[in-house]
């Protein structure tokens, strides 16, 4: 909760909301919470769901039944805005969730919807997006004919492109 507290304002710049869930009751969420402050002086910034028996977290899959029936594994999903689950990962209760990560697939899955195209493997923010194969011969070969003159892929299967600018997030400007 520190860590997500502390990484806020980054997932607001890029229009993402925080939300938790567990399967504590409310009481003890507040005094979490509380304890959170008192010890450290951060006030959690976003709400905690009480999932007091467990219906939320089971039917994500959060109750792993080979560790325990009643605690839940360390899930993150990010979920659209149309409610679409677009990535879903699992820590093992005794492994930290990685705030950078969480927050490149944030942004890898906003330049893939906002450009048309896919991220590659170790992608960054800013860095060029690979361009949708050709879906015709003709395209194939126009493809190819760019990739000779542009040198800006790999083959017809593989071309990257700069990400076009109004995909590109501005931290400063939350555009």
């Amino acid at each position: 909760m520190i860590a997500f507290t502390r990484a806020n304002t980054y997932f607001k710049n890029l229009n993402t909301e925080l939300l938790g869930l567990s399967v504590d009751s409310n009481p003890s969420h507040l005094a979490w919470i509380y304890d959170i402050y008192c010890k450290t002086g951060i006030k959690v910034s976003f709400p905690i769901i009480a999932d007091r028996n467990g219906e939320i977290a089971r039917k994500y899959g959060m109750i792993s039944s080979d560790i325990s029936n009643t605690e839940t594994v360390r899930n993150v999903f990010v979920i659209d805005d149309k409610g679409i689950i677009r990535t879903i990962l699992i820590y093992p209760m005794n492994i930290g969730r990685f705030i950078p990560e969480i927050i490149r697939i944030v942004q890898a899955l906003q330049m893939a919807d906002c450009s048309k195209c896919s991220t590659a493997a170790n992608w960054m923010p800013n860095q060029p997006v690979i361009v949708p194969i050709p879906k015709t011969y003709e395209q194939l070969e126009k493809r190819i004919a760019e990739i000779n003159q542009e040198k800006n892929g790999i083959n017809w299967y593989l071309t990257f492109k700069e990400p076009p600018k109004e995909c590109i997030k501005d931290s400063k400007n939350n555009n």
